[in-house]
């Protein structure tokens, strides 16, 4: 209207359109949004993942995380053996710890996509500084017996349980769909590098004393704390005004989408065959009892698990790079009719040491399929759900381990390594069946498909 008085009153002013000229501010009003896509406003697609400050940030939270867990599952058998005595009683130990990972990671899956997923990390890693700290001091003060040593490992590892398919969820904001795989691979040189490194951490402080192991896996989950406390942007998306309840229909809806998705479906059902043959623990077993059934000594059967294992570690540093130049279909077809070929390798290997290199072929393509796999869940499942299917995920990685251990351990004992190692084949081989259909044949990469 102040425009059109002006044209009234005062005739001579047409030439006043350069006033017109204003409305192009707008383009001004244009860069404000633009600062919040560098370092708030969500994670910049053009920049390289190693920029993107807050999922680092996470990763190392995790990192150390996972270091106090896995030094944590040498020192709570070192400590059994101390107490009781017992190899039997050290096992139930380790078996207890991964029965409660396995059931509390559904609901920790469940209450990823219910609560905030920041306040549920630090209530995990805080309550696991708290019960260690408090450990420690009865452990100087001589007061730890059996019963306590088997509450405060199944405590800590329901705590856990809980907070790693939280975390996973979490990637989902902080990560670009475009390098979600990316990220899935460097995660992988996370879980084989704290693998390496927990046994002789737990061993070097072992060996000042018997509290200093829980003491030293309490500072890991300090620092991870201050860690998370560092992170900017939300863990998830948006919720409702009111958030959904917890029921068991809702914590079964991860397994239910897994069995419903064309293709996770096909993926889990080989990882549970895989699982079975090639377990870590129950590969590393037939390893060992094969050596030493062949007269091997200690340092060369301690050297053949470090060339399995460093297999895992070898991938894993190469992960990224394999799935940003080899299609996924490849990844899989590759990684699943290998693993049957090696173990049948197993049965001709001479020696010891090409056990270990054998074993450590299989597990080096181990994290790339691990990466695209996780890429995948976090690219194709809403972030509504993120939290459930991990939790489902994880349930039934972990479901498989001690089916394949036990198989492994049995096996031996009954008939030696020649039918650990048909067997090894047969299940492998069964399980890389699933890859064949369709759907694996012709797989998209996971930010091909990526959902909200």
């Amino acid at each position: 209207m102040t425009i059109q008085r002006r044209q009234h009153y005062l005739p001579p002013e047409p030439p006043e359109p350069p006033e017109l000229s204003k409305p192009p501010e707008p383009p001004d009003l244009s860069e404000p949004p633009e600062p919040p896509e560098v370092p708030e406003g969500g994670p910049d697609e053009a920049a390289p993942l190693i920029r993107n400050q807050d999922f680092q940030t996470l990763w190392t939270s995790r990192f150390f995380a996972g270091l106090g867990k896995e030094s944590g599952e040498v020192a709570y058998p070192l400590l059994m053996l101390l107490l009781a005595g017992s190899a039997a009683q050290a096992g139930f130990v380790g078996a207890a710890q991964v029965a409660t990972a396995m059931i509390t990671a559904v609901l920790g899956g469940s209450l990823a996509d219910r609560a905030d997923r920041r306040t549920l990390l630090l209530i995990c890693d805080l309550g696991r500084l708290v019960l260690l700290v408090a450990f420690a001091g009865m452990l100087f003060g001589g007061h730890a017996t059996v019963p306590l040593v088997i509450c405060v490992a199944v405590a800590s590892s329901a705590l856990m349980g809980i907070s790693n398919p939280v975390a996973m969820a979490a990637i989902k904001q902080l990560v670009p769909s475009s390098q979600m795989a990316s990220a899935a691979a460097q995660n992988q040189i996370r879980f084989f590098t704290t693998t390496a490194l927990g046994a002789p951490v737990a061993g070097f402080f072992f060996s000042l004393g018997r509290a200093f192991p829980f003491l030293a896996e309490a500072v890991c989950y300090l620092v991870s704390t201050a860690l998370i406390l560092r992170i900017r942007r939300p863990m998830q998306a948006q919720r409702g005004s009111e958030p959904e309840r917890l029921s068991l229909r809702g914590a079964v809806s991860g397994f239910v989408l897994l069995a419903r998705h064309p293709i996770l479906r096909p993926m889990m059902l080989w990882i549970v065959g895989f699982n079975i043959a090639f377990t870590q623990t129950g590969a590393f077993l037939a390893l060992i009892a094969t050596a030493d059934d062949r007269g091997a000594s200690n340092f060369m059967i301690g050297l053949t698990v470090s060339l399995a294992g460093a297999g895992g570690l070898a991938g894993a540093l190469v992960a990224g790079a394999v799935i940003r130049l080899v299609r996924p279909t490849a990844i899989f077809l590759f990684t699943a009719w290998s693993a049957p070929v090696c173990a049948l390798a197993l049965l001709a290997a001479p020696g010891v040491l090409s056990l270990g290199l054998i074993v450590g072929c299989v597990f080096a393509a181990v994290p790339c399929v691990n990466a695209v796999f996780y890429g995948y869940v976090a690219t194709s499942v809403p972030d509504r759900l993120q939290g459930r299917a991990l939790g489902a995920v994880t349930f039934m990685s972990l479901l498989s381990q001690p089916i394949g251990i036990l198989s492994i351990g049995l096996l031996f004992d009954l008939a030696g390594p020649t039918m650990v190692f048909l067997m090894m084949a047969a299940v492998s081989a069964l399980a890389a069946l699933f890859t064949l259909g369709p759907t694996m044949r012709a797989l998209p990469r996971p930010e091909e498909i990526a959902v909200p």
